[in-house]
């Protein structure tokens, strides 16, 4: 891992711009990597980064892959119902993260705050499928809480997604905030890279995330009343600070050689 220096910070700038195309070009990736950013992923290899070492909920791991300057994972073998997590081997306490995503249609993945081997943690839901939700806060391994307000559909023309529609929820969790359901739909980008922030502060922590610049929802452990919330017993299992992870989901749901995409990750610490 290393720090970004102004000369550095200009030319991966440009790079990143590039890569991402006009249609991106407002992301928090192509236009802010501050100083005090570290970058979580070489671009090339899944050095500093490892497997769950032994089997847990989703399976004993799945395939991880750096490829076209992107992680990539899928269950292992494709369509077995063998997934994994993918973790950094540094972890964080207080942090803001980003990264950009790119999953395929179908899958349902997660990004992972103060996770461990085990596979607990605070989830970022990246549940990009029929009756899914993308940025909303779900206990893993830590309760089984879910603070979404809304779930998505996909909208088909000829076997390709072409858009989302919302499908709010009647019981609503108390979130400090969260965006709507369709202004959800009319910010993330299908079939296409969204840039992703997180910000996780406190010992029982305030998570917010973003998505193309937009904040899609506020949780904060402190004062939530959410069913199946136990703020001392998450605080406990997970500690003052955990690995980022990212994850394939076991089970049948995952399509046969569908994949989930992360790149441009970086963290700060706060």
């Amino acid at each position: 891992m290393h720090t970004f220096t102004r000369r550095r910070f200009l030319k991966a700038s440009a790079l990143t711009a590039a890569a991402l195309g006009s249609g991106n070009a407002d992301s928090p990736a192509a236009t802010k990597l501050e100083e005090g950013f570290t970058s979580l992923f070489d671009g090339h290899t899944l050095k500093g980064w490892h497997k769950n070492p032994q089997r847990i909920g989703h399976g004993t791991g799945g395939t991880w892959r750096a490829e076209n300057h992107s992680i990539t994972g899928e269950q292992d073998p494709p369509g077995s119902g063998n997934g994994g997590i993918l973790l950094t081997d540094k972890k964080f306490g207080d942090f803001e993260l980003r990264l950009d995503i790119r999953p395929d249609w179908g899958v349902c993945s997660g990004l992972f705050l103060r996770g461990n081997d085990r596979g607990q943690c605070l989830q970022m839901m990246v549940d990009y499928h029929d009756g899914g939700n993308v940025g909303h806060i779900y206990g893993e391994g830590t309760g089984g809480f879910n603070t979404r307000h809304f779930d998505i559909d996909g909208t088909m023309k000829d076997g390709k997604l072409t858009g989302l529609k919302a499908r709010p929820k009647v019981n609503k969790p108390p979130l400090d905030y969260s965006i709507s359901g369709e202004k959800f739909c009319s910010i993330y980008r299908v079939n296409d890279w969204n840039s992703v922030r997180v910000s996780c502060v406190g010992k029982h922590p305030k998570v917010i995330t973003w998505i193309n610049g937009e904040k899609i929802c506020e949780f904060n452990a402190a004062s939530y009343k959410g069913p199946g919330f136990d703020r001392d017993k998450v605080a406990g299992t997970l500690g003052s600070e955990g690995s980022i992870a990212v994850q394939v989901h076991g089970g049948g749901g995952w399509p046969k050689g569908a994949k989930c995409h992360w790149r441009n990750i970086r963290i700060k610490a706060l």
